[in-house]
């Protein structure tokens, strides 16, 4: 019988990799959160401070002069940046969005242009999937890589791309066979300072402020072969292995959110006194918290648990990526919810946490695939019989 504890249980190396992180997060992350928000501005000192530690972009393997640490690790980073700050959280989590398509399906050549500036902290990767007319269906964009010559021409438009105009490099999904549908989409590394690039205003949002949102737009962008992600016709089939493996990484960022909620809701309980006593000793309210923690602790077991199977490249990744991405993101916006809740009126104003990180929750259940396409993944396994893992 196998020894279930050896399948996602954090190592000792682990858990001291979150205190590292922490304590980078705790000094460098967490006392620019409020402003990053309020002035909707990228989190440079956070940036600075996560390249410093290398944890800006953990994912990328040693021989790319990265820290190479496993997926495991990676989801111990986003989830402790995330419960300092959501928007410094997308720094990691988008790198290794970004850059998963070259890591899974690029030329050696490819990866050994790209991935060392990632490494180095000199370049951020972000990916371009989203359009105007294609959200959930991804398969129906319009943006088109022409073969011209020995190379190929872009035009199109991309919507919702994160740390837009921050990053160097993005990774576009382009139509190269229109009558081929999903099989005619390939996958290109486009950098920010290649002709015919060019970027959207911020959008002006609910939550994650401090990370960019912008579409980027492609007008007769030229690239050789040598950008080309994998073979022509490959690339739907990249982004949705990539997705795979990086709505685990957006169950971290939820449970980060969560926890840090969490947290402050714990200290304010035991300090707030009503009636002449501190809240935290009205049965009501221990309910409440017994069961954030409950699910909390629920989810952050799936997410590890996918992670493993992130890490190992298990048959059921599918299925086990997107549960833990719907699950942790619904409680996270649960969990959050109920801190601002336990704050009363105070939860509710911008002198404290927790509206911050309620807003910055509600995007989790809605990025790297809304929850109900999470649902509809899930149900597909499900009835197809899940794979073996």
């Amino acid at each position: 019988m196998s020894d279930f504890t050896d399948i996602y249980r954090p190592t000792e190396d682990h858990e001291a990799f979150r205190a590292a992180v922490r304590e980078v997060c705790d000094n460098k992350v967490a006392p620019h959160a409020a402003e990053v928000d309020e002035l909707a501005e990228f989190p440079r000192a956070s940036y600075d401070a996560l390249r410093k530690a290398d944890f800006h972009a953990p994912h990328i393997p040693e021989a790319y002069g990265g820290v190479g640490a496993d997926a495991l690790a990676t989801v111990i980073v986003i989830e402790e940046v995330a419960r300092a700050c959501a928007s410094s959280s997308l720094i990691p989590a988008v790198n290794k969005l970004g850059s998963m398509p070259v890591l899974l399906s690029g030329s050696d050549e490819l990866k050994q242009a790209v991935l060392p500036p990632i490494a180095a902290g000199e370049a951020m990767f972000s990916y371009c999937l989203s359009e105007p007319d294609a959200g959930s269906d991804a398969a129906s964009m319009k943006t088109r890589a022409v073969r011209d010559g020995d190379g190929w021409v872009l035009n199109g438009v991309k919507r919702w791309i994160t740390n837009a105009g921050e990053s160097e490099y993005y990774t576009v999904f382009a139509v190269t066979d229109p009558d081929a549908r999903s099989k005619g989409i390939s996958a290109f590394v486009v950098r920010k300072s290649d002709e015919g690039v060019d970027f959207g205003a911020p959008e002006k949002k609910l939550g994650i402020k401090g990370s960019p949102t912008r579409e980027v737009y492609l007008e007769n962008v030229r690239l050789g072969d040598d950008r080309l992600i994998g073979d022509p016709g490959t690339g739907f089939a990249t982004a949705m292995r990539t997705l795979d493996h990086t709505r685990v990484t957006i169950a971290a960022q939820a449970l980060g959110i969560a926890q840090g909620a969490l947290d402050y809701a714990l200290g304010y309980v035991k300090e707030r006194k009503q009636f002449g006593k501190a809240i935290a000793d009205f049965q009501g309210l221990q309910f409440m918290i017994a069961d954030m923690g409950m699910k909390l602790e629920a989810a952050r077991q799936l997410t590890y648990a996918a992670a493993a199977k992130s890490e190992r490249g298990d048959g059921d990744l599918t299925y086990f990526g997107a549960t833990a991405k719907c699950f942790a993101s619904d409680v996270a916006m649960e969990i959050t919810t109920d801190a601002v809740q336990l704050l009363g009126g105070y939860g509710y104003t911008r002198d404290y946490p927790v509206e911050r990180m309620m807003r910055d929750a509600k995007i989790t259940q809605i990025y790297e695939g809304t929850n109900q396409v999470q649902r509809i993944v899930m149900a597909r396994q499900l009835l197809a019989g899940l794979p073996q893992a």
